[in-house]
C-alpha cells in the first residue's frame, strides 16, 4: 500500500487518533485495495461517521491524480461548512481545491473544486462542462443528500454522468424515503426488494471493535409532565409510559421547554458529566442539539447559570457560523449550542458529551446526531448521550450497531407500521439548512406548564442499566461518575456494579422512601401505545381461553390474576404487570393439562 500512500497524513482533518500514526487504518486499506483490484467507474463506500472516510477518499483521490487516471477532482458536500473542511483536509496532503468556486475556468494553482449538492442543483450544466473537458474524480459525500429532492437527485446526474470516476461516501446508508439515489445500484433481493449495494462497508460495531470509535453511554431522563391542550383541557403524563404519538409528542415538547425543570436537570446533569470526562481528557466539550434558535439562545443561557461560562450557540450555517465552530474546535470551551441541522456538518474530535434535545425521531438524523461524539482520538475514550425517555430513541440506540441498506421497495406488512417509514416532511425537516420557524408549534398547539426530571436508565451496547433516581441524588452520580477513559469491556462492568449497589441499597430502605419506580432498566421496558395494546389484547385472549378450560367467567379471572399479581386493572396496568399476568395465566392453564 505504500504506492497509494506516499505522501499522506493519516487524518483528515485534526489530530491522529491513537494507532493510525503513520499508515492507514485498515479498513481504509482494505477499501483501497478492493478498489484499486477493479478499479470501478462508480465505488459507494458504508463507514460509519468518524471511521475516516475523508481519509479514504482523499488517499484514493491522491493515488488517481499520481497516476494521471483523472486530471482533476469535485467534492460535493452537504454543507458550506463542510466543503471548507474538505478544502482543509485536502490541502494537508498538497490536494488544492477551491471551496468558493463558483463559476468559470478553475485557477491554475487548482487541482479542483469543492461544491454543495445545493450548488450543483443551481448550475448543473456548468459542472457537466467541467467533466466534459476534463477528466474528473466526483467525490460525492453523504451521498443521500442527492436524494432529499428529485431536483438535487436530477442535477447531479446531469452534472456528474460523464464524470471519468465517481466515488460515493455516506456514514448513513438508510433513507426513510424511496427516492433513488443517483449513482448507487440496487440490486434485488430473494424478497423482491431492490436495496442499494455498498462496494465496502465499514459498520459501528466493526468501528468500535477495532478501536477507531468510542462506545456511547446512553443517559435516559424520564419525569412528569404537564400542559394545557388547544381545547383547555390539562394534561399530565410520565415520559417513558405508553401514551398515543400526540401525547408523546406533547410530552417531548413539555421537557425540552427551557422553562421547566426537566432541561436544566438534564443540562446540569450533563455538564457533571463533561467535568468527570475532563478528569482523564482536559480538552472535552460538549454539544446541545437544540430544535429552533430560541430553544437554542435559551439552552446557552441556563448553561451560563449552571457553569459560570459562556456556551458557544450555532444558529445557521453560514460564514460566521463556521468560524464559531472553528474557534470551539481550537480552543477548550465546555460547552456549544446548535441549532438541528448543523449536527451532520459540525467536525469537533473533542466533542465527547452529547444533549439530544430535539423532537426530530427519524433513525437517519439520529445517526448523524450521535456520529458527532463517536469520533475517536486516543485509546479508551468514551461518549454520553443524553436522551429523553421516548421509545423511539431508546430503540435507536439500543440498533446503534446494525447496518441497514436504502431500500427502494418498502411492502408495508398488514396491520404494522414500518418503523423506518417516516413521512418525507419529517426526513426533511431532519435535514433543513436553514432554522427559521417551521410552524411545527402549529401542528399540535399546546403549552407547557411544568416539566421535573427524573435519571431513568443507561443503555449501553444493547443492554440497559440502572434504576429511578432524583437529579443530584448519590444514585446518579453512580452512573455520572463513570470515568471517561475506560475499555468497552470495563464500561459494562462498571454498569453492572453500579446497579448491583443501587438495587442493594434500594432493599435496605424503608418501603414509604421508595418514591420512585423500585425496579431495574431491564425489567421496565418501554413501549409505545401500541405495543400496550397488543400486550393488552394478548392478555385478553389468553384470558378468553382460560375461560373456556376452568369454566370461570372473565371478570373473576381477571381479579384472581389482579389478586395474585398485584397492581390496578388491566386497562390501568403498566407493560411489566400485564406480561405478569399473561405469565402468570399460562402457568394456570399449563396445569390444568
Amino acid at each position: 500500500m505504500s504506492t497509494t500512500s506516499h505522501h499522506l497524513s493519516p487524518a483528515f482533518p485534526g489530530r491522529a487518533p491513537w494507532g493510525t500514526a503513520g499508515k492507514l487504518r485498515a479498513w481504509q486499506e482494505a477499501a483501497m485495495d478492493r478498489y484499486l483490484q477493479s478499479q470501478p467507474r462508480d465505488f459507494l463506500a458504508v463507514a460509519t461517521p468518524g471511521a475516516g472516510k475523508t481519509t479514504f477518499a482523499l488517499t484514493l483521490a491522491s493515488w488517481l491524480l499520481h497516476h494521471h487516471v483523472v486530471q482533476q477532482i469535485t467534492v460535493v458536500a452537504p454543507t458550506e461548512h463542510l466543503k471548507t473542511q474538505w478544502a482543509e483536509a485536502a490541502a494537508r496532503i498538497g490536494i488544492r481545491l477551491d471551496p468558493e468556486y463558483s463559476a468559470g475556468p478553475v485557477g491554475r494553482n487548482y487541482h479542483g473544486v469543492a461544491v454543495t449538492y445545493a450548488g450543483v442543483g443551481v448550475r448543473p450544466m456548468l459542472h457537466r462542462n467541467r467533466c466534459e473537458q476534463r477528466k474528473t474524480l466526483v467525490i460525492l459525500d453523504e451521498i443521500h443528500h442527492a436524494g432529499d429532492s428529485r431536483s438535487w437527485g436530477e442535477a447531479c446526474l446531469e452534472a456528474f454522468e460523464p464524470a471519468t470516476r465517481r466515488l460515493a461516501l455516506t456514514g448513513t446508508p438508510f433513507r426513510s424515503d424511496t427516492n433513488p439515489i443517483p449513482f448507487v445500484v440496487y440490486e434485488e433481493g430473494n424478497d423482491g426488494i431492490r436495496r442499494s449495494s455498498a462496494d465496502y462497508t465499514y459498520g459501528y460495531g466493526n468501528a468500535l471493535g477495532d478501536g477507531v470509535v468510542r462506545p456511547v453511554i446512553f443517559l435516559s431522563y424520564s419525569g412528569n409532565m404537564r400542559w394545557r391542550t388547544k381545547a383547555g383541557d390539562e394534561v399530565a403524563a410520565r415520559l417513558g409510559e405508553p401514551m398515543t404519538k400526540d401525547a408523546t409528542a406533547q410530552a417531548w415538547r413539555t421537557a425540552l421547554d427551557p422553562r421547566g425543570e426537566w432541561m436544566p436537570n438534564v443540562l446540569g446533569a450533563a455538564d457533571r458529566r463533561l467535568t468527570e470526562i475532563r478528569r482523564g481528557i482536559p480538552d472535552a466539550g460538549g454539544l446541545v442539539i437544540a430544535a429552533d434558535q430560541d430553544s437554542a439562545r435559551a439552552y446557552a443561557k441556563l448553561l451560563k447559570e449552571i457553569t459560570g461560562h459562556r456556551a458557544t450557540v450555532v444558529l445557521s450555517d453560514d460564514a460566521g457560523s463556521s468560524k464559531r465552530i472553528d474557534e470551539f474546535t481550537a480552543s477548550e470551551d465546555r460547552w456549544m449550542v446548535a441549532v438541528r441541522m448543523v449536527s451532520e456538518g459540525v467536525d469537533v474530535p473533542r466533542l465527547a458529551v452529547g444533549v439530544y434535545a430535539t423532537t426530530i425521531s427519524t433513525p437517519l438524523f439520529f445517526a448523524q446526531a450521535v456520529g458527532r461524539f463517536v469520533r475517536s482520538r486516543r485509546r479508551g475514550e468514551t461518549a454520553s448521550v443524553f436522551l429523553p425517555t421516548i421509545p423511539a430513541l431508546l430503540g435507536f440506540a439500543h440498533e446503534m450497531e446494525v447496518e441497514r441498506d436504502h431500500v427502494l421497495d418498502k411492502p408495508k406488512p398488514e396491520g404494522e407500521e414500518d418503523p423506518y417509514a417516516e413521512s418525507e416532511k419529517e426526513l426533511a425537516e431532519a435535514e433543513k439548512q436553514q432554522d427559521e420557524d417551521t410552524g411545527d408549534q402549529d401542528e399540535l398547539p399546546f403549552e407547557a406548564l411544568e416539566s421535573d426530571a427524573v435519571f431513568d436508565r443507561v443503555v449501553y451496547e444493547g443492554a440497559e442499566f440502572g434504576m429511578q433516581a432524583h437529579p443530584g441524588s448519590e444514585e446518579e452520580q453512580d452512573y455520572l461518575g463513570i470515568p471517561g477513559l475506560l475499555e468497552p469491556d470495563q464500561v459494562q462492568m462498571l454498569l453492572q456494579k453500579r446497579q448491583a449497589r443501587q438495587i442493594a441499597h434500594s432493599r435496605k430502605k424503608p418501603a414509604e422512601d421508595a418514591d420512585l419506580l423500585e425496579l431495574p432498566a431491564d425489567r421496565r421496558p418501554v413501549v409505545t401505545h401500541r405495543e400496550l395494546m397488543e400486550l393488552r389484547k394478548e392478555l385478553n385472549s389468553l384470558v378468553g381461553a382460560y375461560v373456556h378450560q376452568s369454566g370461570k367467567p372473565h371478570g373473576v379471572i381477571h381479579t384472581e390474576l389482579r389478586r395474585v399479581c398485584g397492581g390496578p386493572p388491566s386497562a390501568e396496568a403498566t407493560p411489566g404487570q400485564i406480561r405478569q399476568r399473561i405469565a402468570k395465566v399460562r402457568e394456570w392453564a399449563t396445569r390444568m393439562k
